[in-house]
């Protein structure tokens, strides 16, 4: 396995950071999307990501990772190999320009054309199922695949129906995606469909721009030995985002807090009631990851401008950007 910058490691950025830790605890939050400049760490903090995800169980011979927990249907119970065994979380990588036959799956034409069997071969939903599904230039997607990805999301199933056979499989994956501004928007309808979304910018300071470079120096000299002098620090984040896992449904929210949200949601004119649900939920997230009993109105300043930033209309006589709108809002009704 190709070594990977430690997450640790990564200058700054703590926005994007925790955005990505509250997915990772609470994969229901709907997913990330990392929007900003070239060359800020967006790629490198999501593929350091995995190494801190806990291992799943699932049967070894199942294409869709189905978990231990369970009886697994998509295998011939004849087949002995098939053994409940633990691997790590899957994080797949959706390249631009794929085939919609290699993302939802296809049947196997070298069996076909060899045996005369009609046997399907599963695509990137399947691998991706239980785990993350990552998509650089999410805004360059195609729209028959943008369409694909949005029924599958909604629905946590992959239906295939072609080719004389018909396959329904699990697809349930936590959406991480990326892209810069500059090369063009994101359909509001997958727009809308990410929990959770954070404007990345370049460092702004000598010091945090040469910690940078030194740092990655240090990695593509010897790879290996950076992560060794990482490894420590890389554990304890793993097993931070552990216990926040197991103690996510014990966090408290009263009913003040919930309140709060609805009132900011309102304030902010936000439509809908997924804003509200996705903000209780990341604050529910980022208190886990403190080590609270209980939601605090802290969490829920913090964890308003990566939940509600892509969820505002446009105010043609307000030029504001949405972090400023944001941060107005809360100052008025969560003050300090």
């Amino acid at each position: 396995m190709a070594a990977v910058f430690p997450f640790p490691a990564i200058v700054g950025q703590e926005a994007m950071k925790t955005a990505l830790l509250i997915a990772a605890v609470d994969r229901s939050i709907g997913g990330v999307l990392l929007f900003g400049d070239r060359g800020t760490g967006k790629s490198t903090s999501i593929r350091a990501l995995a190494r801190l995800l806990p291992k799943i169980e699932a049967w070894s011979e199942c294409p869709y990772s189905c978990s231990g927990a369970s009886a697994c249907t998509h295998v011939d119970k004849r087949n002995k190999r098939n053994k409940v065994r633990k691997i790590a979380a899957p994080v797949v990588d959706l390249p631009l320009g794929v085939t919609e036959d290699r993302v939802v799956g296809a049947m196997n034409i070298e069996r076909a054309l060899g045996h005369g069997e009609k046997t399907f071969e599963p695509g990137l939903l399947a691998k991706a199922n239980r785990g993350f599904l990552y998509i650089d230039e999410v805004n360059l997607l195609e729209d028959h695949i943008v369409d694909l990805l949005l029924d599958v999301a909604a629905s946590g199933e992959n239906l295939v129906e072609r080719e004389g056979f018909s396959v329904r499989h699990p697809a349930r994956f936590v959406l991480i995606g990326s892209g810069n501004p500059e090369e063009g928007e994101l359909r509001p309808q997958l727009l809308d469909r990410f929990g959770l979304a954070v404007d990345v910018t370049t460092p702004t300071t000598i010091e945090e721009r040469v910690d940078v470079l030194k740092r990655r120096d240090a990695f593509e000299l010897d790879r290996r030995a950076y992560q060794r002098k990482w490894a420590s620090q890389e554990g304890r984040w793993r097993k931070r985002v552990q216990n926040a896992t197991t103690s996510l449904p014990k966090i408290k929210v009263d009913n003040s807090v919930l309140e709060k949200a609805a009132e900011l949601c309102i304030a902010l004119a936000i439509d809908g009631s997924r804003g509200e649900l996705t903000l209780i939920k990341a604050a529910r997230a980022m208190a886990a990851l403190d080590g609270d009993k209980a939601v605090t109105l802290a969490h829920l300043r913090r964890a308003a401008p990566m939940s509600l930033s892509h969820r505002l209309r446009r105010d043609p006589l307000d030029e504001s950007t949405s972090s400023v709108r944001i941060d107005r809002a809360v100052d008025e009704v969560l003050p300090a």
